[in-house]
């Protein structure tokens, strides 16, 4: 969808199959996460400190039921919630070795894919003379800088070139110098963005996928006659589901990574609301992985929806900036990964009332947004295989996720948007349940855009996160059993045996 910047407006080593990705997560994770600590994307584990006990949410509580399959319904890989930025962002002081609150926000999130592209990357020139820093273009001293920050994250980066307003034999250049300088940071290389909108922009209104794949295929034989092995992803579809399909049938596994992007819908429209945000689930999402899902597997290659977010135009302001986007985002990014994608970047940049997961003025962090608070949550939950889960509870906007993180452990979220029910819930596991614990992710009301809290603990600027010790939850044979309060979810860490 057509986006606007966040400024004024508002290596692989080799291309995976599809299963062969799958099958390098399973359901074991490869680390262990305390909450206290720096590091996400690995096994939740409990926290070795005297368990509180949940309180009794004040309000009205309506019972439900978790069932929890030994079936696995997809998986959720390491690296899978990712953030994407726009080209310009380059352009000014954000990506750089010395911002160390960015550097410690994005190493909260764990070690994922940070994704440089968007809009701007069709209207940003590589310029290897540049002074960096300048508005329009990319300099060397702009990816150095771009190689600092991810060296000091721990993160990867898949980096954009222009298509749209370039030359074959420059985006060659640049790539060589970024895949140089970038070294293993360097996850792929993007070629232009949304291609699929591009007629009657920078082509004649004719322009069709004919011409991207010719015009693409260009690009790419200029890029690997100089950089040999670089990963190329594509096709950087807006939403044209025909061109992914065909991009993938033509290509097929001359290419790392398939890629798309998705929005709710227009942030410009009034009919982009706080209600129509959490509404779950989300017909169009489920339909549009269906189809993407079945591109990928039909030539082996895993997918990607690297770039995000709630409403396309910057967001609608004071909605995709709410603690609603906080629930709404944790039912996005399992939806995605139960849908057969490998990972999601969410949109952002600036301090407009619009979406973005970090504020940022001019790249000082103002703050982590509600935003933020859902995908650490997701983060922190680990990564392994995603086991078949079922909520019933009535006819409230509820929904449940679980992962296996080892066979003897789960990560299980629930999210309650009613806004006047509290849910006291019983799940049922796979197996005996030993113990658990319970974290909450809140915030004073679903149209706030401050206030958020995991566990009564604000994430600060630097990313430094203290949470307060977990609560107890029931157990007996092989169920578990607690609350979640209205307008919040919970992070459950069951141990089996």
């Amino acid at each position: 969808m057509p986006l606007l910047s966040d400024c004024k407006f508002p290596k692989l080593p080799r291309s995976l199959s599809r299963r062969e990705f799958c099958a390098t997560v399973g359901i074991l994770a490869t680390g262990s996460m305390l909450f206290g600590c720096s590091r996400a994307n690995g096994s939740a584990t409990n926290i070795a400190q005297t368990l509180s006990t949940q309180p009794t949410p004040s309000g009205p509580i309506t019972a439900a039921t978790v069932s929890i399959a030994s079936t696995q319904a997809g998986a959720m890989p390491s690296s899978f919630v990712g953030l994407s930025y726009e080209k310009n962002s380059l352009s000014i002081p954000r990506f750089t070795g010395s911002n160390s609150d960015l550097i410690g926000l994005f190493k909260r999130l764990g070690s994922s894919l940070l994704r440089i592209g968007g809009n701007s990357v069709d209207e940003t020139t590589w310029t290897p003379n540049g002074p960096g820093q300048t508005a329009g273009e990319t300099a060397p001293s702009d990816v150095n800088a771009l190689a600092a920050f991810l060296s000091a994250a721990g993160w990867r980066v898949l980096y954009g070139v222009n298509l749209a307003q370039s030359t074959p034999a420059v985006a060659a250049s640049e790539v060589a110098y970024a895949a140089q300088t970038l070294g293993s940071s360097l996850y792929g290389i993007e070629i232009g963005n949304e291609p699929d909108l591009y007629a009657g922009n920078y082509f004649p209104s004719t322009w069709n996928f004919s011409d991207y794949l010719a015009l693409w295929q260009s690009f790419a034989s200029a890029i690997l006659a100089q950089t040999p092995g670089v990963a190329l992803t594509a096709p950087v579809i807006a939403y044209n589901t025909t061109w992914f399909n065909s991009f993938a049938q033509a290509e097929k596994k001359s290419i790392a990574l398939l890629s798309a992007h998705y929005y709710r819908g227009n942030g410009q429209s009034a009919s982009s609301t706080l209600q129509e945000l959490i509404s779950y689930p989300d017909a169009n999402l489920e339909s549009y992985l269906a189809a993407l899902d079945s591109a990928a597997a039909g030539v082996g290659v895993p997918f990607r929806l690297a770039e995000t977010n709630s409403f396309y135009n910057g967001g609608a302001p004071n909605i995709s900036d709410s603690y609603a986007s906080a629930l709404w985002v944790i039912d996005h990014l399992f939806t995605i990964a139960l849908g057969g994608g490998v990972g999601a970047n969410l949109h952002g940049g600036g301090d407009g009332t619009g979406y973005t997961p970090i504020a940022d003025s001019n790249g000082t962090v103002v703050e982590a947004r509600a935003e933020y608070y859902g995908a650490l949550l997701v983060a922190l939950a680990g990564q392994g295989g995603l086991l078949s889960t079922n909520v019933a509870a009535g006819m409230l906007n509820v929904s449940a996720y679980t992962v296996q993180n080892t066979p003897t452990q789960l990560s299980v979220i629930l999210v309650n948007k009613d806004q006047s029910q509290n849910l006291q819930f019983t799940a049922t596991c796979p197996g005996a349940v030993s113990s658990a614990s319970l974290q909450v992710l809140t915030g004073p009301s679903l149209s706030s855009t401050t206030g958020v809290t995991i566990q009564g603990s604000p994430v600060n600027l630097d990313g430094s996160f203290s949470p307060q010790s977990s609560y107890a939850v029931t157990v007996s044979e092989n169920t578990f059993s607690g609350y979640v309060p209205t307008e919040s979810a919970v992070l459950i860490v069951v141990n089996l045996g």
